[in-house]
């Protein structure tokens, strides 16, 4: 009898583990099309004079600054470690090929600073190397700046950030402002909480890779000034005194966190500011490989319904603002007036 009664639980714990894994591949697997979301890709025009500035997105929050002289990378994720790396704890390193390709690919030949939002793994993991390829500062936290020293970037090469100071770099000027993650994990908590303490040196787990403190990003030109939100967490009071032509906005679980949730966010980072034009960012699932565009499972944040609620919003705050879905590798004048209309 009692063997019976073991086969029986073995059968069910299987089943049991079969239904599981057939649930987990459908929701992985469903995932709104980018190309049907309602709203205009980027159609801004390069500016015929080369001193435009243009920012490129290179997938996630990953963002390229240029204004013809100076160049600002934003965070700069190009490894891309996979899904079963990252619920394996398996230890990941930088792909040195891909780095080198997009460096080459988008001439990042006059970068003068790499600015990690945070210091997650899908912001933070590349800068390190990247900045071993160039001269170009890294401009962080402590925990971004111990992920660098242990890619053996020299010290003069790092810049420890005091909040609210400005920055210059060429004809840009950088703060970064202290901002919060979204709560996007288990119990409105923040994934990979926590500070990196000491030198960080590659292979490592993702998880080794702690958030380290958030920033919102405030970069001004003589053009314009752009604020970048790289997680869709509030950044609180500190934009109070702000106001700029352009935002990039995390959208990357957003949705879970409610419509109140959105509508306080929009307001923090869209109204309050006065923007005129809003790009969403970090909407990508980041376990592709670099450059291959395609939108996170709905479950871990439904894009179209976000896109909906931003459209509603905007119509309902800001009927003036336009709504941009930026296009991977394609630089923009984001400064440039434009006729598109959503």
């Amino acid at each position: 009898m009692w063997k019976r009664r073991v086969q029986w639980a073995a059968g069910l714990i299987l089943l049991l583990f079969v239904v599981i894994v057939a649930v987990t591949i459908w929701l992985w697997r469903d995932r709104p099309d980018v190309q049907s979301l309602g709203w205009p890709a980027t159609t801004v025009p390069l500016a015929s004079n080369a001193d435009q500035v243009t920012v490129t997105w290179l997938g996630v929050s990953t963002l390229l600054f240029d204004d013809g002289e100076t160049q600002l990378l934003i965070d700069g994720f190009f490894s891309r470690p996979s899904l079963a790396d990252i619920v394996l704890k398996r230890p990941v390193t930088n792909d040195a090929a891909t780095i080198n390709y997009a460096m080459n690919e988008y001439r990042m030949r006059r970068l003068a600073a790499i600015i990690p939002v945070h210091s997650h793994f899908d912001h933070a993991m590349d800068i390190g190397a990247t900045a071993n390829r160039s001269s170009a500062s890294v401009l962080g936290s402590e925990s971004s700046l111990a992920i660098a020293r242990g890619a053996g970037v020299p010290e003069d090469q790092l810049t420890l950030v005091s909040t609210g100071q400005r920055y210059e770099f060429g004809g840009f000027g950088v703060t970064l402002l202290p901002s919060n993650h979204a709560p996007v994990g288990w119990s409105g908590s923040v994934p990979y909480a926590g500070t990196i303490d000491t030198p960080l040196s590659m292979p490592q787990s993702v998880s080794s890779m702690r958030e380290g403190g958030s920033f919102s990003v405030v970069i001004d030109h003589d053009q314009g000034t752009a604020i970048v939100q790289g997680s869709a967490g509030f950044p609180d009071s500190a934009l109070a005194d702000y106001t700029a032509d352009v935002v990039f906005l995390s959208v990357g679980g957003l949705e879970t966190l409610g419509w109140d949730y959105v509508e306080q966010y929009w307001q923090a980072l869209v109204t309050a500011t006065g923007v005129r034009s809003v790009y969403p960012v970090h909407f990508d699932d980041f376990t592709r490989p670099f450059g291959e565009i395609v939108a996170a499972p709905r479950f871990l944040g439904d894009l179209e319904k976000t896109v909906d609620w931003f459209s509603a919003l905007r119509d309902r705050w800001d009927v003036n603002t336009r709504l941009i879905l930026p296009t991977f590798g394609e630089p923009v004048a984001i400064y440039a007036d434009t006729s598109s209309e959503t």
